[in-house]
């Protein structure tokens, strides 16, 4: 039992760390933007490079952490992460903004990967839904590292000592927390099979999942990297509001997700994603169309518990596809599945970048609420392909 609650607790804090580091940069966005002289389009297409390196890194990830184990991938990747991000404080043009985002993308999306697959691990050796209350250690993770952004901002510290002092804090959690990390020895012939990924084309029920996460990506995405900027250039306010903004969205997906195994044990995996969908398209329209500072705020809280769900909750029933019978598995199905919700952040950046550039950032903010409402019909679609529906 005690094993048990030390495994839990361990890879919950991996989730935070994974936060942490995530929302310590998006907030400072307009900041890091006026600094290079980077317009809405320019912005989107550096933005881009993040995405790029996350789909290359997660591609190859999941057989990573079959081979070696999700642990040293957890460890390799964090490093990594922390190591990158205090170069953006040194970038001087959009273009080298860019590049440095594709090595911090990648170590992300291989952080992304290696956890989850811990996760999954971890459920299966409890019997318990917990992939929502783990990723609530990502979101809160994501509002303590935008809540120190909104200080910094605040006190206009500069760049470079706060990633410094961010990229500080990630190492020392991670050498606090690693060795607790549950270790699992690959089942013989695992390395083998997780390279024949071919198999994984021929499954609908999978390309269904992933475009439920594909387009939560796309929500979320838009949440960390505009959300910020809206509020300081389409409502007018400062840039710690705009950071404040975005830690209303975390908090509230982290609190919904914290009590994702009572919710999903009550109304089960597909009655949760379609509410989601309809109250996170309904919470961003709500931001985009209503130019009041307070419905800024309403709608963002209301998408931020719209989607909290959608992206754990498509990660755990991945996992569970990919589940074999010895009790291993999963690591391709999460792997497969996080790449294409990584196209959606791929394409997201530079789309609302794109329509912003158009026809105004709030018209591309209410675009994002309505492509939420396609997790609606992708849910049911999902279900009615699975021979027993989705698991509660």
């Amino acid at each position: 039992m005690r094993s048990a609650r030390v495994s839990i607790v361990s890879v919950f804090i991996v989730f935070v760390l994974n936060g942490l580091i995530a929302g310590s940069w998006g907030p400072r966005m307009p900041a890091l933007a006026d600094r290079i002289e980077a317009g809405p389009g320019a912005l989107g297409l550096a933005l881009l490079g993040a995405n790029v390196g996350l789909i290359a890194a997660a591609s190859f990830a999941g057989r990573a952490c079959a081979r070696l184990g999700a642990r040293v991938m957890v460890l390799a990747s964090a490093i990594a992460a922390s190591a990158v991000l205090p170069v953006l404080a040194l970038v001087t043009s959009p273009l080298q903004l860019g590049l440095v985002l594709v090595l911090l993308g990648a170590s992300f999306g291989a952080f992304d990967v290696s956890m989850n697959v811990a996760a999954v691990g971890v459920i299966r050796g409890t019997g318990r839904p917990l992939m929502p209350v783990f990723h609530a250690g990502f979101s809160f993770g994501a509002l303590t590292g935008s809540l120190g952004a909104a200080f910094a901002a605040g006190r206009q510290v500069a760049l470079l000592p706060y990633f410094g002092v961010a990229a500080v804090a990630a190492l020392t959690l991670t050498a606090a927390v690693i060795r607790f990390v549950p270790r699992e020895e690959p089942a013989p012939g695992t390395a083998r099979r997780a390279g024949l990924d071919r198999g994984l084309l021929r499954r609908p029920a999978l390309w269904l999942l992933g475009g439920i996460a594909f387009v939560a990506a796309i929500v979320e995405g838009s949440s960390y990297d505009w959300s910020a900027l809206f509020a300081v250039r389409e409502r007018g306010l400062p840039e710690a509001a705009g950071a404040i903004l975005f830690s209303a969205f975390c908090l509230t997906m982290g609190l919904v997700r914290l009590a994702g195994e009572r919710i999903q044990r009550r109304f089960g995996a597909a009655r949760i994603l379609v509410t989601g969908s309809l109250l996170a398209g309904a919470g961003l329209l709500t931001a985009a169309t209503v130019p009041v500072a307070w419905f800024t705020y309403a709608g963002y809280v209301l998408a931020g518990g719209g989607i909290a769900f959608a992206f754990p909750v498509v990660l755990d029933l991945a996992g569970a596809a990919g589940l074999r019978a010895d009790g291993t598995g999963g690591e391709r199905e999460i792997g497969f599945v996080t790449t294409i919700a990584y196209s959606g952040f791929l394409i997201g950046p530079p789309m609302i970048g794109g329509l912003a550039q158009l026809t105004g950032l709030s018209f591309a903010i209410g675009f994002a609420g309505a492509v939420a409402l396609l997790i609606a019909p992708l849910t049911l679609a999902a279900e009615s392909t699975m021979k027993h529906g989705l698991p509660t």
